[in-house]
């Protein structure tokens, strides 16, 4: 199923995935991910992103933000491109696209799914092997949501902040909640729709926004539509004209 054109929703979580050109790394020492974090700070400041979770890994990148606007998650995106690429292709004697085409995004039904986004967007380097532990990962939010160090780059969401009323409630609530993992099944369609560019949401969710934005953002159902009445009366009228 071809993928449906990027939606951006003013307000509304998104999952945010760039890949390296051909999964080749985009990070290959510490210092490339301080001035990408560098860069993406500055960026999402100057186009009213909030970011509430990332990580960098070494061929691609997650983030889990909120835009002001429809136009600010892409031109947050492509400024940061425009600094980091010529940055790395100078650096390591290279030329020519340092991205696997253009970035891709899905939205977030924040109430119900936007915790199981920050977990599954932290447990990526546990996932890859790179980590037991997320704490043991450098380049992602999850010391900042553990209180392990502060990072001012980060928006604090409303779910986040409601996980306790102080500062070691929330922490310890939350990593509590990485500490349970993601289901498989979760994880997955977590994938599908950010690669789709589908809604990952509730029912009702989906529904709203489909009125909203006038467009599908779920997969078509498979199989052929059912006929209507009015299809099955003009069918029969059809095969039965001619006869006496």
């Amino acid at each position: 199923m071809a993928r449906l054109p990027r939606l951006v929703v003013p307000d509304q979580p998104h999952h945010v995935i760039q890949r390296g050109n051909d999964r080749q790394p985009i990070f290959r020492e510490a210092d490339d991910y301080a001035v990408f974090l560098k860069w993406l700070r500055e960026a999402a400041r100057q186009y009213k992103v909030a970011i509430h979770a990332y990580v960098l890994m070494p061929n691609h990148i997650h983030l889990l933000v909120t835009p002001a606007d429809a136009q600010g998650l892409g031109r947050m995106m492509q400024w940061v491109g425009r600094f980091y690429v010529p940055h790395f292709n100078r650096k390591y004697v290279r030329t020519g696209t340092l991205w696997e085409g253009r970035y891709k995004a899905t939205v977030i039904d924040s109430e119900r799914y936007f915790m199981t986004c920050s977990r599954y967007i932290e447990l990526n380097p546990v996932r890859a092997g790179l980590a037991v532990d997320p704490g043991e990962y450098p380049w992602s939010s999850y010391a900042h949501h553990v209180g392990s160090k502060s990072d001012p780059f980060l928006t604090g969401h409303p779910l986040y902040w409601a996980l306790g009323n102080t500062p070691f409630e929330r922490e310890a609530a939350y990593r509590e909640l990485v500490a349970q993992g993601l289901a498989d099944a979760e994880v997955q369609t977590l994938r599908d729709a950010t690669e789709k560019a589908w809604a990952f949401g509730s029912r009702d969710f989906v529904a709203r926004l489909e009125r909203q934005t006038s467009r599908r953002i779920q997969p078509a159902k498979r199989g052929r539509p059912a006929k209507t009445l009015l299809g099955e009366e003009a069918a029969a009228s059809a095969k039965n004209a001619g006869k006496p």
